[in-house]
């Protein structure tokens, strides 16, 4: 754990403040397919070292997975290919970001995204960055454990509600109360909660939320019960096969699930190693925590939302909102600000991209 280092909180005056923020595991999707040909075919080293390294485990390339014909969802959102594919569409962004107009201040990520998150800010070099975030998302090839689970918790004005957080608490102690349940707060994602569990306890947990927009609960594909005690054993063995020296202090401060902030000058590497393959992979993952500090701590001009895809928008924006960021108390003041000038530029939208490159 680290304290704040005043003397990064500089910056140059003449470009704009920005903190990069890091997708996870559901934003490559059909409609990303060939995101990385499209726009990093001009980025052959960094896609290189990445098909490189999964040539040498007998995976497919990330290449060869971005550029078929069609879209598979057994085969992109598969945890050792999608993890892989993702990291190297964001990578690639977070590279033509233009430097000369954005000053970088923090980078933060959403689960699977924290991964990246520590690539993005120097922690992890190209061959150790692909050799983790390879390593984490093959961890279910074998067999997924558990599944993870979305549902709301804001009204149709994006406003927390609280009565339903306060409802989750009590439907979670009646849910692992049924024999052989186990269900948990997996990630908080702004507007929503992220369960994760085993399939009963994520069945009983389903049986008790209400159904709202025809949609939720939703069950989400392919997904296992990260950041919760269900993964002991995940974390045990990525400890076994991961070495603390792939880390290095980050360049730029990091913002992780618990909110904490790791700085280039003050960062131990141990620490940063035991959170990243311990704490996060076995306690919830705050996300929309990260948002507060960011935003609280570093004052910036724009959030910068890598790709692909741009499902990230919205649990950003629920999360300002929950704090009356820039005067912002609901939905419609979000869309008319972003309108006006936007404050959150997500890459996987053409119209934001050409406002960062």
């Amino acid at each position: 754990m680290t304290t704040l280092d005043s003397a990064n909180n500089t910056s140059n005056p003449a470009k704009k403040r920005a903190v990069v923020i890091c997708p996870g595991r559901g934003t490559y999707n059909k409609e990303e397919l060939g995101y990385l040909q499209r726009l990093h075919s001009d980025k052959p080293e960094l896609i290189e070292v990445i098909d490189n390294y999964r040539n040498q485990q007998g995976q497919v390339t990330i290449s060869e997975l971005d550029q078929m014909q069609q879209y598979s969802m057994r085969l992109h959102t598969a945890g050792e290919n999608a993890s892989a594919l993702i990291y190297g569409c964001a990578m690639g962004d977070f590279q033509a970001i233009n430097k000369d107009e954005y000053d970088i201040v923090a980078v933060t990520g959403n689960s699977m995204g924290w991964y990246i998150a520590l690539a993005v800010a120097g922690a992890l070099n190209p061959e150790a960055s692909i050799e983790l975030i390879n390593t984490m998302g093959s961890m279910m090839t074998d067999g997924v454990i558990g599944g993870q689970m979305i549902y709301p918790i804001t009204d149709e004005n994006w406003c927390i509600d609280h009565q339903v957080v306060a409802n989750i608490k009590q439907w979670l102690i009646e849910a692992n109360s049924k024999e052989g349940c186990d269900v948990h707060i997996s990630i908080n994602l702004g507007g929503y909660t992220v369960f994760g569990g085993n399939k009963a306890g994520l069945k009983a947990l389903e049986a008790l939320l209400p159904v709202v927009q025809d949609r939720y609960p939703m069950n989400l594909f392919n997904h296992a019960a990260f950041h919760t005690p269900l993964l002991n054993e995940t974390s045990k063995k990525a400890q076994s096969l991961l070495s603390p020296t792939l880390f290095n202090k980050p360049a730029i401060p990091l913002i992780d699930g618990l909110g904490q902030i790791w700085q280039p000058h003050s960062t131990d590497i141990k620490a940063l190693y035991d959170y990243t393959l311990g704490t996060q992979v076995v306690a919830p993952y705050n996300f929309s925590k990260a948002i507060e500090v960011a935003v609280k701590e570093y004052a910036p001009d724009k959030l910068i939302i890598l790709g692909p895809g741009s499902t990230l928008g919205g649990a950003v924006a629920q999360s300002l909102i929950s704090h009356e960021w820039l005067a912002m108390r609901n939905k419609s003041d979000f869309i008319a600000m972003q309108k006006k000038d936007p404050f959150i530029l997500a890459m996987g939208l053409p119209e934001q991209r050409t406002l960062t490159v």
